[in-house]
């Protein structure tokens, strides 16, 4: 059993719809908390960190390929400094969203006293920077930031992850400059392709040993754009053709099995897109899986 800490990012800055900032909301109203309990953990919810309203903010023209900048540089100092507390005291951070951009500090905060491998489950690349990134968006540059890519700003003293630590899975829609950008970096990427033809059983092994060799752990980073839109309505960026039910609870199991996750995030759930909560439903099941639960329990 695990001590569990949520921490709450009501994020919408990194992202291109409104709505995502509304996430944690949705996450602890489909039960999270109570439902981890009643697997045996114990669980702390930290709240919701405090992001300034975008309404609030002033966009300068210089922003246009980093929006708003400062404020989602500022906001994941913050949460890898909240983050790397809960790792000192022996819990497991938990952190629900809100946009991706926010990977950029909860990894950084996972990471900062060990080596982690990242699984990052998404329909995108997030691997953009201002030289490539089509929308200045910086929930697209998350994952590039963490090796190293991007703004100083938003990079650090130096990269979070190895490049050959990382997994993307579920990956299908790509701009053409990241696609580049992701084949030079060697990144291995498991896009829907090889989960229709090798099976997702076969995609997560690979994906589990490629990002545990020489680390101390991995982060699994839960974006539910990953699902087909018809499973998961509820995301700011849907892309057809995702991951089923199933599959995804199936990649959790597995992650879960393995004993190698140290932290996790739940994102970009849109509560405004979303139907009767499914969204976010699915996102907590999804994470009661990854810690642990079973079909015919233990």
């Amino acid at each position: 059993m695990h001590n569990i800490t949520i921490i709450g990012v009501p994020v919408d800055l990194g992202a291109g719809r409104r709505g995502v900032d509304m996430g944690p909301s949705a996450i602890r109203y489909a039960g999270l908390a109570e439902r981890l309990r009643s697997l045996g953990h114990s669980v702390l919810d930290l709240g919701d960190l405090g992001v300034p309203l975008a309404e609030l903010i002033p966009l300068p023209a210089a922003d246009e390929k980093l929006r708003y900048l400062g404020p989602l540089a500022d906001l994941n100092r913050n949460l890898a400094d909240k983050v790397a507390l809960v790792v000192a005291e022996g819990s497991f951070p938990l952190i629900l969203g809100g946009d991706h951009s926010l990977a950029i500090g909860s990894v950084r905060g996972s990471a900062r006293t060990r080596k982690l491998g990242v699984i990052w489950i998404d329909a995108h690349g997030d691997f953009n920077t201002a030289q490539t990134t089509p929308s200045g968006n910086i929930h697209g540059m998350s994952l590039a930031v963490l090796t190293g890519r991007g703004h100083p700003d938003l990079v650090g003293p130096a990269p979070i992850v190895d490049d050959q630590a990382i997994a993307l899975v579920g990956v299908r829609d790509l701009d053409p400059a990241e696609q580049v950008a992701l084949r030079i970096a060697g990144i291995r990427a498991f896009t829907m392709h090889d989960i229709d033809r090798r099976g997702m059983a076969v995609v997560i092994e690979e994906a589990i040993q490629h990002t545990s060799t020489r680390t101390n752990g991995l982060h699994l980073s839960l974006d539910l754009d990953a699902l087909d839109p018809s499973e998961a309505p509820g995301v700011g960026t849907p892309v057809a053709g995702g991951l089923t039910y199933r599959e995804t609870h199936l990649a959790m199991e597995m992650i879960a099995e393995s004993g190698r996750m140290r932290s996790m995030d739940l994102v970009e759930v849109n509560p405004i897109l979303d139907t009767h909560n499914r969204t976010a439903e699915h996102a907590v099941a999804f994470a009661l899986s990854a810690l642990g639960k079973r079909i015919l329990g233990k």
